[in-house]
Order: C-alpha cells, then structure tokens, then sequence
C-alpha cells in the first residue's frame, strides 16, 4: 500500500496537472513516484507515446520510496481527495519498463529561447499531420529527424523532432527559455512546467 504525502495544494495541483497531461496522451500511462536521496523533493516520471520519459518535480514524500501507480488511479486520488495526504492506488511496479537517467554527472550545454523551441514544435506537428502513419501516428523516421544541433561542455548534441512533441505534448513550454544538459548517454530539456529526458543513442542488443 503506497502513500503520497505533498507539501501544500499547490504542490498537488502541479502533480495533478502533471498527471493529467500524460494520461490525455496515453489513458494507459503507469507514473513512477520516486524520492530524491535529500530533501522533501519528489520526482514523478512518465513515459510519453514520443519514446521519451517526461517528468515533473514536487515537494513532498512518497511511501515506499520508489514506486509505480497507475496514471489514471494517481489523478483519482489528486482530484477526489483534497488534502496532502493522497492514496495514489495500487502498486503496479510492473508496468515500469523503461531505465531512468542517473542523478549525477549532467553537463549545461545550452539555454535556447521558448519561442523558438515553441515554433519548431509546431512545424513539426503541422508536418506529421500530413505525414501520419497507418495507425495516424507520425512514423518514426518524422519523430526521429534532428531539428536542432546545441554544443557546450564539449557536447554535440542533437535534439529529435520527438523532444519537442513531448514538451508540446506535456504542456511544458511556456515562453521561458529552455535549458539542455546532456551526459554521454542521456539528453535532458528542462522547461517551466517540467523536463524530458531521452537517451542520446540507442541501446546496442546484447549478443548471446
């Protein structure tokens, strides 16, 4: 039995704007809730239908530490029960499989303008409407075409049309400038209402 202890309202409405987002793009969506090692700060973590993990950071506590609800049962308990302590629902750890990203060893590589970023997502999505796959999804040739290029910290790192669609989709961008970090495998975007975090190469299979 999980429970979700938030710091104030205001901290329950982020998470549930959060939540609400993802489960609009997939009802489906399993959300990962797990403590950071200092502080009362929760990290919450979805995984997108773009094949990017999004997530969203809150003031609060979660019991077990790291665990793994149901979209649809966590924004239940975030809207029907208005206090700061929420029954998330049931756990369902299983539902999780994607690696999270390390907490440490993140480069700044570049701060770009919102606007920008803004623009460029929605060229894209005017594009994958014309290009919709057979299940009226943009093919992953689309999503995986680089829109940007951004160096620093000795990185070259290339942003997919994906990325964008994600911080789109999850109502992340709002004007702000958009800061990007990246580690040798990973590539993280940070907005104002949260980040998405993709891997910078594809896992390689292992060879039996």
């Amino acid at each position: 039995m999980a429970e979700l202890v938030l710091a104030d309202p205001a901290e329950r409405d982020d998470l549930g704007a959060f939540v609400a987002r993802a489960v609009r793009l997939d009802a489906q969506v399993a959300v990962r809730l797990r403590n950071r090692a200092s502080g009362d700060l929760l990290d919450a973590w979805v995984a997108t239908p773009f094949d990017t993990l999004a997530t969203r950071t809150v003031r609060g506590v979660v019991t077990p530490g790291d665990v793994t609800v149901s979209g649809g049962d966590l924004l239940t308990g975030l809207a029907v029960v208005r206090s700061d302590t929420v029954d998330p629902g049931p756990v369902r750890d299983l539902l999780w499989r994607s690696a999270l990203p390390p907490t440490t060893g993140w480069l700044p590589v570049d701060r770009l303008p919102g606007d920008v970023i803004a623009e460029l997502a929605d060229q894209g999505v005017a594009v994958a409407r014309e290009n919709t796959g057979p299940h009226g999804t943009p093919p992953a040739s689309l999503l995986d075409q680089t829109v940007l290029t951004v160096s620093g910290s000795g990185l070259d790192v290339k942003v997919p049309l994906r990325c964008l669609f994600a911080l789109s989709g999850m109502g992340f961008l709002a004007g702000d400038d958009v800061r990007v970090t990246a580690t040798d495998s990973w590539l993280r975007i940070d907005a104002r209402y949260g980040a998405v975090v993709r891997r910078r190469h594809s896992m390689l299979p292992l060879l039996v």
